[in-house]
């Protein structure tokens, strides 16, 4: 087994560790949702979260697909791990050769799965190291309602962390969406830069070295603790039928995401909510489809329409229109279809896949998207075919902006951009002005000695002190 290796040592004693360590057993899985045999769990017992060992039996869903996995997965993860990390270590020594072909392909896959999971926090620490064991990078949130992600590696390596996810049966059957790696940010990923070697994977979709696994309330922040797809959702819309419902004029299709996604991209004709939270959502649909009673009725006006509520009830489901939401990946449409419905709203549909799947299947002749799409990476923003889209982010506000958002006077690099300058005081700039400086001399914000205990002058009280007591102890 592998060694439980912090990346932030130098590449070259990382690589030296993994070198000197045993590789461990590698599995053999798929990217579907049947990439876990459910009927190998026991769905009475807790899930087994330790490292997963190798179980091809178990992830494989057919002999077929067992023997074609062997033939492309030739070499064990671990193989291609310590193939990465000697690479990296080149980047820091003399030996500046490298083999590219004994590098894996990388994939970005996005999923979620809305599930009762009370115990989400014993998750977190096995699911983190393995992460960190196979260098998956990304961002992964549990909470007691499921799990949402995005992580970046190498096929085989998130292949293994997708199968350790799905072992516990509640979790089996995520939703995903991969996205293609372009050959520069791979390289980058891999630690090729040569322009910043030690900052590799700064330009990549996720740190290379980094996973980030918290804990929350929601996977998908609402505020609705009541609202809950596990128990219902609206009618789920295939890319291939999506252009049919939102073209028919009795159909209102509304934009589920916020305003600086909203900015640079939306379905032609959609309705924004120009929400800056997704937990703004519910109190715009009670505004927009008036919705809201007044809180200041007399005890007799209730009791009064509460005889009548059933005729209301139905008078309020003939003029509730038709729905069709989307998103960015299709989790937040899960929430928002299940509000409308507990709403009194009949007929709620929602894009399956979400923004994505849409780009990624339907044809850009056919397409009835406007713009790009934001992501939540470094990509920023993808277009069709998942193509990285044109607009990049201002680390001021983590927003998109456009090469005309960059010609503004307000817009300066790492500090603030049209969409942040007036809202940051100057002491919110000079800080931001303070931390670019600090990373174009050092690599890192913080300088050389972030995290380390600042060594004393030897002139200093401090230093004298210890040295007294020191002495003192010697003599004794």
């Amino acid at each position: 087994m592998l060694r439980y290796c912090h990346w932030r040592f130098p590449p070259s004693l990382a690589a030296a560790r993994m070198l000197s360590s045993q590789p461990p057993p590698h599995s053999h899985s798929t990217f579907s949702s049947s990439a876990v045999n459910s009927s190998s769990v026991d769905k009475n017992s807790k899930p087994e979260l330790l490292f997963p060992q190798s179980q091809s039996q178990n992830l494989s869903s057919s002999p077929s697909s067992s023997s074609s996995l062997k033939s492309t997965v030739a070499c064990s993860t671990a193989g291609a791990i310590r193939r990465s990390m000697a690479t990296n270590s080149q980047c820091f020594s003399s030996r500046t050769e490298s083999n590219d072909s004994d590098l894996g392909s990388l994939v970005v896959v996005s999923f979620y799965k809305f599930a009762n999971l009370p115990d989400h926090a014993d998750f977190r620490k096995p699911l983190k190291d393995l992460c960190e064991e196979l260098r998956v990078s990304g961002g992964i949130i549990l909470a007691p309602e499921g799990i949402n992600g995005s992580v970046c590696g190498i096929r085989e390596s998130v292949e293994r962390v997708l199968a350790f996810i799905q072992r516990d049966v509640r979790l089996n059957g995520l939703r995903q969406i991969e996205t293609p790696v372009s050959p520069e940010e791979e390289a980058i990923h891999h630690g090729h830069s040569s322009s910043s070697p030690l900052a590799a994977g700064e330009d990549a979709p996720f740190r290379w070295d980094h996973v980030r696994v918290k804990l929350k309330k929601e996977i998908v922040t609402l505020g609705m603790p009541s609202v809950s797809p596990i128990e219902k959702v609206g009618t789920y819309v295939s890319p291939e039928e999506w252009n049919e419902l939102i073209s028919d004029p009795e159909t209102v299709v509304i934009d589920v995401r916020n305003t600086y996604e909203t900015r640079i991209g939306k379905f032609k004709g959609a309705v924004d909510p120009c929400t800056t939270a997704f937990r703004n959502f519910p109190s715009w649909v009670e505004n927009q489809f008036a919705l809201k009673q007044e809180s200041n009725e007399s005890q007799e006006n209730v009791e009064k329409k509460d005889i009548t509520n059933k005729e209301d009830k139905a008078e309020k489901q003939k003029t509730l229109p038709r729905i069709a939401m989307y998103c960015t990946g299709g989790i937040r449409c899960e929430k928002a279809s299940s509000l409308l419905l507990s709403q009194g709203f009949e007929e709620v549909y929602h894009l399956k896949g979400g923004i994505l799947k849409y780009l990624e299947e339907v044809p850009k002749t056919e397409s009835l998207w406007e713009g790009e799409c934001f992501v939540f990476d470094k990509r920023v923003s993808v277009e069709h075919g998942l193509a990285q889209g044109t607009h990049k982010l201002c680390y001021g506000c983590k927003q998109p902006i456009s090469d005309e958002d960059m010609e503004s006077p307000e817009y300066e690099y790492a500090v603030s951009c049209p969409y942040c300058y007036s809202k940051k005081s100057e002491e919110e700039k000079e800080r931001a002005r303070a931390r670019q400086t600090q990373f174009e001399e050092w690599g890192v914000i913080g300088g050389p000695d972030k995290g380390r205990r600042p060594a004393t002058k030897p002139d200093s009280p401090r230093k004298k002190k210890n040295n007294a007591k020191l002495g003192s102890s010697i003599l004794e």
